[in-house]
Protein backbone atom coordinates (compact mmCIF):
# COMPACT_ATOMS: atom_id res chain seq x y z
CA UNK A 1 0.00 0.00 0.00
CA UNK A 2 1.13 3.54 -0.58
CA UNK A 3 2.58 5.46 2.33
CA UNK A 4 1.01 8.72 3.32
CA UNK A 5 2.70 11.49 5.24
CA UNK A 6 -0.59 13.25 5.92
CA UNK A 7 -3.81 11.61 7.12
CA UNK A 8 -5.86 14.05 5.08
CA UNK A 9 -4.64 15.58 1.87
CA UNK A 10 -4.71 19.39 1.71
CA UNK A 11 -5.18 18.89 -2.07
CA UNK A 12 -8.57 17.19 -1.68
CA UNK A 13 -10.49 20.35 -2.70
CA UNK A 14 -8.42 20.49 -5.91
CA UNK A 15 -9.23 16.88 -6.80
CA UNK A 16 -12.92 17.34 -6.01
CA UNK A 17 -12.96 20.52 -8.12
CA UNK A 18 -11.47 18.71 -11.10
CA UNK A 19 -14.01 15.90 -10.71
CA UNK A 20 -16.79 18.50 -10.64
CA UNK A 21 -15.49 20.03 -13.89
CA UNK A 22 -15.56 16.59 -15.53
CA UNK A 23 -19.12 16.02 -14.32
CA UNK A 24 -20.24 19.44 -15.59
CA UNK A 25 -18.56 18.98 -19.00
CA UNK A 26 -20.06 15.51 -19.30
CA UNK A 27 -23.57 16.67 -18.42
CA UNK A 28 -23.31 19.76 -20.64
CA UNK A 29 -22.36 17.68 -23.69
CA UNK A 30 -25.11 15.15 -22.97
CA UNK A 31 -27.66 17.96 -22.62
CA UNK A 32 -26.61 19.28 -26.03
CA UNK A 33 -27.06 15.83 -27.56
CA UNK A 34 -30.47 15.32 -25.93
CA UNK A 35 -31.57 18.74 -27.16
CA UNK A 36 -30.39 18.42 -30.76
CA UNK A 37 -30.55 14.71 -31.61
CA UNK A 38 -33.32 12.14 -31.62
CA UNK A 39 -32.53 8.63 -30.41
CA UNK A 40 -30.63 6.88 -33.20
CA UNK A 41 -29.64 10.07 -35.05
CA UNK A 42 -26.12 10.16 -36.47
CA UNK A 43 -24.12 13.00 -37.99
CA UNK A 44 -21.01 12.44 -40.04
CA UNK A 45 -18.07 14.56 -38.80
CA UNK A 46 -15.00 12.93 -40.35
CA UNK A 47 -14.15 9.67 -42.12
CA UNK A 48 -13.63 8.05 -38.68
CA UNK A 49 -15.92 10.01 -36.33
CA UNK A 50 -19.69 10.53 -36.03
CA UNK A 51 -21.82 12.24 -33.42
CA UNK A 52 -24.75 9.99 -32.52
CA UNK A 53 -27.42 9.61 -29.86
CA UNK A 54 -27.45 6.24 -28.16
CA UNK A 55 -29.02 5.22 -24.85
CA UNK A 56 -27.07 2.61 -22.89
CA UNK A 57 -28.91 0.90 -20.03
CA UNK A 58 -25.90 -1.34 -19.40
CA UNK A 59 -22.26 -0.70 -18.61
CA UNK A 60 -19.20 -0.63 -20.87
CA UNK A 61 -19.91 -2.15 -24.30
CA UNK A 62 -23.61 -2.37 -23.25
CA UNK A 63 -22.82 -5.08 -20.70
CA UNK A 64 -26.12 -6.07 -19.00
CA UNK A 65 -28.12 -3.72 -21.26
CA UNK A 66 -30.66 -6.49 -21.85
CA UNK A 67 -31.33 -7.08 -18.14
CA UNK A 68 -34.79 -6.35 -16.74
CA UNK A 69 -33.97 -2.99 -15.09
CA UNK A 70 -32.20 -4.03 -11.91
CA UNK A 71 -28.88 -3.07 -13.53
CA UNK A 72 -29.78 0.64 -13.28
CA UNK A 73 -29.73 0.51 -9.49
CA UNK A 74 -26.79 -1.89 -9.40
CA UNK A 75 -24.66 0.58 -11.41
CA UNK A 76 -25.89 3.54 -9.33
CA UNK A 77 -24.87 1.65 -6.16
CA UNK A 78 -21.55 0.61 -7.66
CA UNK A 79 -20.82 4.22 -8.68
CA UNK A 80 -21.73 5.44 -5.20
CA UNK A 81 -19.49 2.90 -3.47
CA UNK A 82 -16.64 3.67 -5.90
CA UNK A 83 -17.02 7.40 -5.22
CA UNK A 84 -16.85 6.93 -1.45
CA UNK A 85 -13.78 4.70 -1.79
CA UNK A 86 -12.05 7.14 -4.17
CA UNK A 87 -12.67 10.11 -1.86
CA UNK A 88 -11.18 8.09 0.99
CA UNK A 89 -8.14 7.28 -1.19
CA UNK A 90 -7.78 10.93 -2.24
CA UNK A 91 -7.86 12.03 1.40
CA UNK A 92 -5.00 9.64 2.17
CA UNK A 93 -2.94 9.93 -1.04
CA UNK A 94 -3.93 13.25 -2.61
CA UNK A 95 -0.32 14.45 -2.58
CA UNK A 96 0.59 11.75 -5.15
CA UNK A 97 -0.26 13.71 -8.27
CA UNK A 98 -0.45 10.99 -10.91
CA UNK A 99 -2.33 8.56 -8.66
CA UNK A 100 -4.78 11.25 -7.51
CA UNK A 101 -5.32 12.51 -11.06
CA UNK A 102 -6.20 8.98 -12.17
CA UNK A 103 -8.65 8.51 -9.31
CA UNK A 104 -10.18 11.94 -9.92
CA UNK A 105 -10.83 11.20 -13.60
CA UNK A 106 -12.40 7.85 -12.74
CA UNK A 107 -14.58 9.41 -10.05
CA UNK A 108 -15.73 12.31 -12.24
CA UNK A 109 -16.64 9.94 -15.04
CA UNK A 110 -18.41 7.50 -12.74
CA UNK A 111 -20.50 10.26 -11.18
CA UNK A 112 -21.33 11.68 -14.62
CA UNK A 113 -22.77 8.33 -15.69
CA UNK A 114 -24.56 7.83 -12.34
CA UNK A 115 -26.29 11.19 -12.86
CA UNK A 116 -27.56 9.91 -16.23
CA UNK A 117 -28.86 6.70 -14.70
CA UNK A 118 -30.68 8.63 -11.98
CA UNK A 119 -32.16 11.24 -14.37
CA UNK A 120 -32.95 9.08 -17.39
CA UNK A 121 -32.56 5.41 -16.49
CA UNK A 122 -29.80 5.09 -19.09
CA UNK A 123 -26.46 6.66 -20.03
CA UNK A 124 -26.37 9.02 -23.02
CA UNK A 125 -23.55 8.07 -25.40
CA UNK A 126 -22.71 10.20 -28.43
CA UNK A 127 -19.12 9.72 -29.62
CA UNK A 128 -18.81 7.09 -32.34
CA UNK A 129 -15.47 6.09 -33.83
CA UNK A 130 -15.32 3.93 -36.94
CA UNK A 131 -12.91 2.78 -39.62
CA UNK A 132 -13.42 0.78 -42.81
CA UNK A 133 -16.86 -0.48 -41.79
CA UNK A 134 -15.85 -1.29 -38.19
CA UNK A 135 -17.64 0.68 -35.44
CA UNK A 136 -16.37 1.05 -31.89
CA UNK A 137 -19.19 1.13 -29.29
CA UNK A 138 -20.44 4.68 -28.71
CA UNK A 139 -19.23 6.47 -25.60
CA UNK A 140 -19.24 9.89 -23.88
CA UNK A 141 -17.06 12.34 -21.94
CA UNK A 142 -17.53 10.40 -18.68
CA UNK A 143 -16.41 7.16 -20.34
CA UNK A 144 -13.38 8.97 -21.77
CA UNK A 145 -12.42 10.29 -18.32
CA UNK A 146 -12.77 6.80 -16.81
CA UNK A 147 -10.60 5.31 -19.56
CA UNK A 148 -7.86 7.94 -19.27
CA UNK A 149 -7.98 7.56 -15.48
CA UNK A 150 -7.58 3.79 -15.75
CA UNK A 151 -4.59 4.18 -18.09
CA UNK A 152 -2.99 6.68 -15.68
CA UNK A 153 -3.62 4.31 -12.77
CA UNK A 154 -1.84 1.50 -14.61
CA UNK A 155 1.01 3.84 -15.56
CA UNK A 156 1.34 4.98 -11.93
CA UNK A 157 1.50 1.38 -10.72
CA UNK A 158 4.13 0.43 -13.32
CA UNK A 159 6.24 3.41 -12.23
CA UNK A 160 5.83 2.48 -8.56
CA UNK A 161 6.85 -1.14 -9.18
CA UNK A 162 9.89 -0.08 -11.23
CA UNK A 163 10.99 2.23 -8.41
CA UNK A 164 10.77 -0.74 -6.05
CA UNK A 165 7.96 0.28 -3.81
Amino acid sequence: MRSSSAKNSPRLPLWLGIALLIILLDQFTKTLILGHFQLGDSRYVTSFFNVVRVHNTGAAFSFLAGASGWQRWFFVGLGTVATIFIIWMLRRHGQQTLFATALTLIMGGAIGNVVDRLLHGYVVDFIQLHWAGWYYPSFNVADSAITVGAVLLIWDEIRRVRRGG
